[in-house]
């Protein structure tokens, strides 16, 4: 479990509707130093059942938040809709859901669940930049006994919406912590990556971490053959400030990391394949995950880098059948929509769409660097050979047919297995020694500091949901 920091106490706290609701409390205060909208929806006489009040509460406070232009921060232990009030419970939490919703992209929102949220206020999980569980929270729209009675299968709560549930197999979690002391230190530790509101940066850190120190572990991880594994997180570490990584959404489609760290103090947002887990090849849930977390950074200001070693998009029939080409156009959509500085960097395979979707340049990106070892191409040299000469190669018997497709093959990586063709054609704008990632990437960040777009006048984008 990761070790969090202490936080720093409160030095103001100025209530909102204080007393409206016994299950729903709300204020505006200091939390580790900085302004936010806190409230808290829990107890009273049905262990935080949401009623008109407490609606009304919950959803001032975030008004609030909007106006004063600080992040929130909520605390979730609901049993949903108080059903005592009636239908009017329903409109209350769907209240907070507008309000929630008026609020995301200009605050940051995090929210914390320490118990239970379920039914509809459920939802509001999903509408929240950052969720932080403790380890004996759950969650779900539909309960135990809906499912049964619905299906007649018999599931138990934590099968059903139990951290750990929420932790690898749905991405409702962006961390998951082992109590409520943890949530706040982990929510402190979001904060300090993002910016208080829309217009503003992030604050930058006094860096101790030289920005010209060669990476040398980075640039020996990668294994001399290209099928072979490695974890990209060593890499990554090595190149960003020391101790500044934290990977979010860890354990949900794997095959992806997505984390926060900084970059000669500067605040960042990295996306990266992950090869060793299922090869580092894009899926739905790896394309869900990485589109949202660039879409959080570009509402918070946070450049984006990438870091590609994607052999391509996973095959198979359910992955098709369950919206393959919708998920994969979400990633696209995010990047191409981000407004931020983006840089990328091909440490390795590149190889077809994938490689197009993780910011290339025909996306959009401001900067595209590449290692030696990087192979940008339509796809791999056995493959390629097959298409481009398997009708020839079909016709030669077996001990001409050998020795004819190992030479083409060598002949297609000698062409196409290397970043130096793409960099002549502009697709990529320096091969770089592994070592001076750290640097040429600190100095990409401080020209493209001052980087603003010209947005188009339309109220949004219709997105690939």
């Amino acid at each position: 479990m990761t070790q969090y920091r202490s936080v720093l106490p409160p030095s103001r706290c100025t209530p909102i509707a204080a007393g409206a609701d016994a299950a729903a409390t709300a204020q505006l205060r200091t939390f580790d130093g900085r302004e936010v909208c806190w409230f808290r929806i829990e107890g009273g006489k049905h262990r935080g059942a949401i009623g008109i009040a407490g609606g009304e509460t919950v959803a001032r406070a975030l008004r609030h938040a909007v106006e004063v232009r600080v992040p929130v921060v909520g605390w979730l232990d609901t049993s949903g809709a108080e059903l005592n009030e009636g239908v009017s419970a329903l409109h209350a939490w769907g209240g907070i859901a507008r309000a929630l919703s008026a609020a995301s992209g200009v605050v940051p929102t995090i929210l914390v669940v320490t118990g239970a949220c379920v039914s509809g206020p459920a939802l509001l999980l999903g509408l929240a930049d950052a969720v932080v569980m403790t380890e004996d929270a759950f969650a779900y729209v539909s309960g135990p006994d809906a499912v049964e009675e619905f299906t007649g299968v018999l599931v138990g709560r934590e099968t059903l919406g139990g951290v750990a549930v929420h932790d690898r197999r749905t991405g409702v979690a962006t961390l998951v912590v082992s109590s409520g002391a943890d949530a706040e230190c982990a929510v402190a530790d979001l904060l300090s990556y993002l910016p208080d509101h829309h217009l503003a940066d992030p604050l930058r850190h006094e860096c101790g971490d030289p920005v010209g120190r060669a990476c040398e572990t980075a640039a020996s991880t990668l294994p001399p053959r290209t099928s072979d594994p490695y974890d990209v997180r060593v890499v990554i570490d090595d190149i960003v400030d020391v101790g500044s990584l934290m990977e979010v959404r860890a354990a949900y489609a794997p095959n992806l990391v997505t984390s926060f760290a900084r970059l000669d103090g500067r605040a960042v947002g990295i996306v990266a394949n992950q090869p060793c887990c299922r090869a580092g090849t894009i899926d739905i849930e790896a394309s869900r995950k990485a589109a949202r977390f660039v879409s959080w950074c570009d509402t918070s200001n946070l450049p984006i880098l990438t870091f590609v070693d994607t052999p391509g998009f996973e095959p198979g029939r359910d992955l098709e059948w369950r919206g393959m080409i919708r998920h994969g156009a979400s990633l696209v959509h995010a990047y191409a929509a981000a407004t931020v500085p983006r840089l990328c960097v091909v440490l390795r395979k590149a190889y077809g769409g994938a490689y197009i979707v993780m910011d290339s340049r025909g996306i959009g990106n401001d900067l595209c660097f590449a290692w030696p070892t990087a192979e940008i191409a339509v796809m791999g040299a056995p493959g390629a050979v097959q298409i481009l000469h398997g009708k020839r190669l079909a016709s030669l018997d077996a001990s001409e047919r050998s020795g004819e497709e190992a030479d083409q093959i060598a002949l297609y990586e000698e062409a196409f297995a290397n970043p130096y063709r793409a960099a002549e054609r502009g697709y990529v704008d320096a091969v770089i020694e592994p070592g001076a990632t750290r640097r040429v990437l600190a100095d990409a960040l401080e020209v493209l500091a001052s980087k603003r777009c010209a947005l188009v006048s339309r109220r949004h984008s219709n997105s690939p949901l």
